[in-house]
């Protein structure tokens, strides 16, 4: 599916910094000293100029499309403009220089070197940039225009295939987060590179990311997206209602719109954590806050840098300024009619998809027991 998908009121959301509910996130603090930080220094960002690369493999496999998909320069566009992301990163490494100094990083998926140029000039030792798609020569290029040839190594090829011209490093950094937290799976490539080349008492960055559950009334959108199949200038098109119902929508959401409390689902220590903990079950209760409807259910991620000399992060949640992560919304096939101080109860399982493992299957099971709705259901999503 496509995920540029943006609601027509988008532009008029305003996203104000309140607080969070007390499960939701700690990182209010971290949040709000980034975006005054955006405020006062603007990163300045050139237009990427456009090139041709050479080469069409055949028999490409669904990994092969992946990383083509990085090769144009306008996702790694996105990405910069996210300043959000890339100031954290930037605030990351400048402000804790004692981290980088004279030490040798490895920059997994490193894109246009963003990173590996911040390391470096944070006093990085060596940085070995690794990204497969075909920015990798274009962040070569980058790297001898900025004068950082002597520093930052870019190898071209997949992290699980490529051999380090030095046997261990002692930072590993990426922006390995897709949508949904796990979409892409970008993951387990972290996990590898920390398990072969990370000294026993080295540093992943970041090394603490958690998934949050919400609900949200959403009548309107539903109608929209959802709804719209029943009747098509007079046909009945549901079974492609059915589809889109499985299909989660990666948009922005109005934190006006929220029913709930946001609860913790997951908390992934990436320092720590194996290949298999991507795949687990949840437990959810989420608790109306006022009288409303439910229509869907919306998961979004913390990321946090706890090794810091402050602690850093930032949130895709509904409540603090947008990313280009967005949030995930999953609808509901029933309307949920809940009344404050009523709970929606329920589990959500999530796994790689068998087929593409950089697909992820989500498994909603959800119960309301209440004065004016009694409901239970298990619903099945695929994001791809």
């Amino acid at each position: 599916m496509s995920f540029n998908n943006t609601r027509h009121q988008a532009t008029k959301i305003r996203f104000n910094d309140e607080e969070e509910e007390e499960e939701s996130s700690n990182l209010d603090d971290s949040i709000v000293a980034t975006e005054k930080s955006i405020a006062i220094d603007d990163v300045a960002m050139q237009d990427p100029d456009v090139s041709f690369v050479d080469g069409c493999d055949d028999d490409k496999t669904s990994a092969d499309y992946y990383f083509d998909s990085y090769s144009h320069f306008g996702i790694h566009e996105e990405m910069l403009k996210d300043v959000v992301r890339t100031k954290t990163y930037q605030n990351v490494i400048y402000q804790n220089k004692f981290l980088f100094k004279d030490k040798v990083v490895l920059d997994v998926g490193a894109g246009t070197g963003i990173l590996s140029l911040f390391c470096a000039k944070a006093g990085a030792a060596h940085v070995y940039a690794v990204e497969c798609s075909h920015m990798a020569n274009m962040a070569k290029e980058i790297v001898e225009s900025n004068g950082y040839s002597n520093v930052i190594t870019v190898l071209k090829g997949k992290i699980e295939e490529i051999e380090l011209p030095v046997a261990k490093v002692d930072i590993i950094i990426s922006e390995w987060m897709g949508y949904f937290l796990l979409f892409e799976n970008m993951l387990n490539s972290v996990l590898y590179t920390r398990d072969k080349w990370l000294v026993n008492d080295g540093i992943v960055l970041p090394d603490q990311t958690s998934l949050y559950l919400t609900a949200i009334e959403d009548a309107e959108y539903k109608e929209d997206k959802i709804e719209f199949w029943n009747n098509v200038y007079g046909f009945d098109m549901t079974c492609i209602k059915k589809q889109a119902m499985g299909e989660p929508l990666v948009d922005t959401v109005d934190q006006n719109q929220i029913v709930t409390n946001c609860q913790k689902l997951k908390t992934m220590d990436i320092s720590k954590m194996v290949s298999g903990d991507t795949s687990f079950t949840a437990p959810f209760k989420l608790v109306a806050e006022r009288d409303d409807f439910i229509h869907a259910l919306v998961a979004y991620f913390d990321v946090s840098f706890t090794k810091c000399h402050k602690f850093t992060g930032f949130s895709t949640g509904p409540r603090s300024r947008a990313t280009h992560w967005k949030q995930t919304v999953l609808y509901l096939e029933d309307v949920l009619t809940i009344c404050q101080g009523e709970a929606l109860s329920g589990s959500m399982t999530v796994a790689p998809n068998k087929k593409n493992p950089r697909d992820i299957d989500i498994m909603i099971k959800y119960s309301l027991n209440g004065r004016r709705c009694v409901a239970s259901r298990t619903q099945h999503y695929k994001m791809r």
